[in-house]
């Protein structure tokens, strides 16, 4: 095994819109994954893998990721019977970029655990129950953690709830809050189980997107599209975006299409143009603080 991590190629974890899951026990997948368009991929260990094929999927993984896979994994829990294997295995492999730890319902095990892979390994810690929304500034805030993820649906079944844009609303709040208060990256969003209305995907991920998550968790190839779609700047978003950064200046408020700028609204301005990989994003825009 190739324990050279001086190649590892750089982590696009925390700025990823779209995750795309492939079975670590379907090694055949694995460059269809790679060729979907997703900003990252991730060969799962855990809920996608029985657990008469655990050890064959995680010696899949770490032979594709030791030879010329790049790819994040979604590890076993902490405190489950293969999370040390998994941790094993992995440490030092040239492609893992990042891991995602499921069902984090607590900070304890995560700078451990970013020792024991390399700092260079971005971890993602996936809250999935009361417990972990509860915690989710501790969880976000420990060193080592990179950014968070919704696990919707086992929330919704640790919680009691429906799986509904009203029932998951505080919870998915919770992530985005936590998140922007420990200074990581927008939260991920959770999976949408239907494989074939494109539709649906976009309509979720957009919604996500309005709340304050950054990317999206996907099951299938074709969801790929519509996520990365969904968290994309729009043409009229960078073309109001533009307007707004050209006309800021430093003496206070302005006017652009017949509304009031100040310093927030053009900072939302910048950001929109920095996602879009505008130029004009990084032109110095900045007003000063009255």
């Amino acid at each position: 095994m190739d324990d050279d991590t001086s190649h590892r190629p750089p982590s696009n974890v925390e700025t990823a819109r779209s995750l795309l899951f492939v079975p670590g026990d379907r090694p055949d997948r694995f460059e269809k994954a790679v060729a979907s368009g997703a900003d990252a991929v991730i060969c799962d260990l855990e809920d996608a893998v029985p657990d008469k094929h655990k050890d064959t999927a995680r010696a899949n993984v770490a032979r594709w990721l030791s030879r010329t896979g790049v790819a994040c994994v979604r590890i076993n829990a902490m405190g489950s019977d293969y999370f040390d294997a998994d941790c094993a295995a992995l440490a030092q492999l040239p492609g893992l970029l990042g891991v995602l730890v499921p069902k984090a319902a607590e900070p304890v095990g995560f700078a451990a655990l970013n020792a024991a892979l390399g700092s260079e390994v971005r971890i993602v810690a996936v809250i999935e129950s009361a417990l972990g929304i509860h915690r989710a500034y501790e969880i976000a805030a420990t060193p080592g953690v990179a950014r968070l993820a919704f696990g919707s649906i086992d929330f919704a079944l640790d919680a009691g709830a429906t799986e509904d844009d009203l029932s998951l609303l505080y919870a998915r709040s919770a992530l985005v809050v936590a998140s922007r208060a420990a200074n990581l990256a927008a939260p991920i969003d959770g999976v949408t189980t239907s494989l074939d209305d494109d539709e649906l995907v976009r309509a979720d991920a957009s919604k996500a997107r309005r709340l304050g998550f950054g990317g999206k968790l996907c099951v299938h190839p074709r969801q790929v599209g519509a996520a990365n779609n969904a968290f994309t700047p729009t043409d009229d978003e960078v073309r109001w975006a533009s307007r707004v950064v050209e006309n800021a200046t430093d003496a206070g408020a302005s006017r652009v299409d017949g509304l009031m700028v100040d310093k927030p609204v053009a900072e939302r301005a910048r950001r929109i143009l920095k996602q879009a990989g505008s130029p004009a994003a990084s032109a110095d825009h900045e007003l000063n603080t009255p």
